[in-house]
């Protein structure tokens, strides 16, 4: 059977080499590969790769990756079948993902609704408190007041991190050990956020002094059906984007059997959905918290024999 896919590539290497990771396994399972890319990866690796590749527009992600309208054209021209996201940008994107379904595109990813509900970070929590998983302690409201945000950091207890509530990859976020730099932080935070998102709002946490970072990725499909495939393979990121990414064994010990099944528990299978369900063990503290990401991540399926 000859299916078409589409994915979608940013320059940055990281970006690159997932593109490359998607093209070699679509390839090993017989699907013809089509490669959309900008000016400046007229020469990336992907494209040559791929049985067919479109441009759609100048280097700027504005003005060609980011561009809806200009996709969902191109797949159609192409005659693609799917559209594989890529990393980054349009993968968390629900509007993206509709346009597609409204296509007639299978989107590969979560269902529009997963990306709104994991997309803004005090809805994620607040779904996580609903379906009984611990959170880390903070305040995710509505009320954006600086002087109440600043009475809502002191009765969480110093340090707190401020976090964009639509924010990702450290943007928006700043750490505050005590009154005094909560306000020049506060206004930092969120003027960073706004700028990056467009959306200046807020969340404040007890910052995690001693954390062991975790990560279940789960998948859930179509038909019903939900699995973890147990902890990703470790990391080391910049500071506030990821830390260590450890084995759940070494860093809750024999609980990691309920752990596994507590972090799945949430999933409600409607649709191909990939959730990095994210948890950080506070050692000092002694308890556990989740962070769940609704984003298909591509890493490590390549089959390099």
């Amino acid at each position: 059977m000859n299916v078409a896919g589409m994915m979608l590539a940013r320059a940055a290497e990281r970006r690159r080499e997932i593109a490359v990771r998607i093209a070699r396994t679509a390839k090993r399972i017989g699907m013809r590969v089509i490669a959309v890319y900008s000016e400046a990866d007229a020469d990336a690796l992907h494209v040559r790769l791929a049985d067919e590749a479109y441009l759609i527009g100048p280097p700027p992600a504005r003005e060609s990756y980011l561009l809806i309208d200009r996709l969902i054209e191109t797949a159609l021209r192409a005659r693609a079948d799917c559209i594989h996201p890529g990393y980054g940008f349009l993968s968390e994107n629900a509007q993206f993902a509709e346009s597609c379904a409204a296509a007639g595109i299978v989107f590969v990813g979560p269902p529009p609704g997963a990306i709104r509900a994991m997309g803004l970070k005090d809805q994620a929590k607040a779904l996580m408190e609903k379906a009984g998983v611990p959170v880390v302690p903070g305040y995710h409201g509505e009320l954006q007041e600086p002087k109440f945000l600043k009475e809502k950091a002191y009765q969480i207890g110093y340090p707190v991190l401020i976090k964009a509530v639509a924010g990702g990859g450290g943007k928006g976020m700043r750490r505050v050990d005590d009154a005094a730099g909560f306000d020049d932080a506060l206004e930092s935070a969120k003027r960073e956020a706004g700028n990056s998102f467009g959306d200046d709002r807020v969340l404040i946490e007890k910052y995690i002094l001693s954390p062991r970072h975790i990560e279940v990725q789960v998948f859930g499909d179509s038909h019903g059906n939900v699995v973890h495939l147990f902890e990703r393979g470790g990391r080391l990121v910049d500071d506030h984007v990821d830390t260590l990414v450890e084995r759940l064994e070494v860093a809750v010990g024999d609980e990691c059997g309920d752990l596994h099944d507590q972090m799945t528990g949430d999933v409600e299978p409607r649709h191909l959905e990939v959730e990095p369900d994210e948890a950080v063990v506070d050692d000092r503290l002694g308890h556990l918290v989740t962070l769940t990401n609704a984003v298909l991540r591509f890493a490590g399926v390549e089959d390099r024999r």
